[in-house]
């Protein structure tokens, strides 16, 4: 598995995570301090908002996890990656791919998000 692999693992990890301080450690060692999220949904500037975003997807769909759906495709500091929001072992009710952008150490810089499918 590569390295790039794992980190977004661990980010969609980060989507999963329901202790908040686990989820905030989490933030802090994978996010930059300056870094942004944004999907049609909404924008996120630094990590209080990034968490704060992360906090009300897991309110607005409770009980569901992100999971990965294919390989990471990446090259340089880019990446993209296909996800899923399913019921745990479930069918997918969402279905989306993320861009993200990394900075020279390997962690979340920006992360532009797009839904390919969503819930009625």
């Amino acid at each position: 598995m590569s390295d790039v692999q794992q980190r977004v693992e661990r980010y969609l990890a980060i989507w999963n995570e329901k202790d908040p301080a686990a989820r905030r450690a989490a933030i802090d060692e994978l996010w930059t301090d300056g870094a942004v999220y944004v999907d049609p949904l909404g924008v996120a500037e630094g990590r209080d908002a990034i968490d704060a975003f992360v906090s009300a997807a897991q309110q607005q769909f409770p009980g569901l996890v992100f999971r990965p759906a294919g390989a990471v495709d990446a090259h340089h500091n880019v990446a993209r990656f296909t996800w899923e929001l399913a019921p745990k072992g479930g069918e997918a009710i969402a279905v989306g791919f993320d861009v993200a952008v990394f900075d020279d150490e390997g962690r979340f810089d920006r992360v532009h998000g797009f839904l390919d499918k969503v819930p009625a």
